[in-house]
């Protein structure tokens, strides 16, 4: 009865309304923090943007498909969660807070990033995972600080050449989209310490043992036919990996060996405020 009244509420501007969707949330809270994740909210409440100071905003698992313009307000946020909405496109007022550092946009309904992510110089974590990107947008590969780049889930076919100019990226998941091969940029990308290409389609993996900080690669339930070799001390998650050797060839014929290992994946769980 409670998330269906919110659900009624959420529609209706009058100022209880929005008290009763706020819980009396009339003063910026002391921690700088603002969690209305699961509210049924299917607009924010303007009252929000009236917190400059804020630093964190929590508005995952709501049924959001635009933000207000007075978001813009709030210059100092550094962490903003819209994951488990029903966004289309990122809203442009999005693009306005330079301040951001992580940035939640997964689980939505995003075929598209405007040029404007850009001008967020300041990102270093971006989530875009289960959306329904084909490709990955080159504005990406303008955040230079990006450290961590969650991009599973969606339909992925390759990677564009331009990413290897994150040179401050560590961590790329790939997982579950639809990837023929291994994506050649990463090879050229010898500061990543962690790749997941877990749930593609690759069939044959090149060498990795040229990236000397790749500490863990995650390339199970593929269809390759060889392991990526890597350096010594690096952590392979797939088949034939670890202990278990490659299949050996005789006669031509090749002996499949499978694991019952399970991949390590990337969080896939709603977002809870840091």
């Amino acid at each position: 009865m409670g998330n269906s009244l919110k659900a009624v509420l959420a529609f209706v501007p009058s100022k209880k309304c929005q008290k009763y969707l706020l819980e009396d949330l009339e003063e910026m809270p002391v921690d700088k923090m603002v969690d209305l994740s699961g509210r049924q909210m299917r607009r924010l409440p303007v009252h929000i943007c009236s917190f400059r100071e804020l630093v964190k905003l929590y508005l995952s698992d709501n049924n959001l498909n635009h933000l207000p313009p007075e978001l813009e307000q709030l210059q100092n946020l550094q962490i903003l969660a819209l994951d488990f909405n029903n966004f289309k496109a990122l809203p442009l007022v999005v693009c306005t807070l330079k301040q951001l550092c992580i940035l939640y946009l997964g689980n939505n309904k995003l075929c598209s990033l405007p040029l404007e992510l850009r001008f967020l110089q300041n990102l270093k974590t971006l989530w875009i995972e289960s959306n329904c990107l084909q490709y990955l947008p080159e504005v990406v590969c303008e955040l230079s600080l990006l450290k961590t780049l969650h991009a599973g889930s969606n339909a992925l076919r390759t990677l564009p050449p331009q990413l290897q100019c994150l040179q401050e990226l560590r961590t790329i998941w790939l997982s579950g989209n639809l990837l023929s091969e291994f994506p050649p940029v990463l090879l050229d990308m010898p500061f990543l310490e962690v790749i997941d290409v877990d749930r593609n389609s690759i069939q044959f993996f090149p060498s990795l043992a040229h990236l000397p900080g790749l500490k863990l690669v995650i390339y199970d339930h593929n269809p390759c036919r060889n392991a990526p070799k890597v350096a010594k001390g690096v952590r392979r998650v797939g088949r034939w990996s670890e202990e278990t050797p490659e299949p050996r060839k005789r006669s031509g014929a090749v002996i499949e060996i499978t694991l019952d290992e399970k991949p390590l994946l990337p969080p896939a769980t709603k977002t809870q405020p840091e």
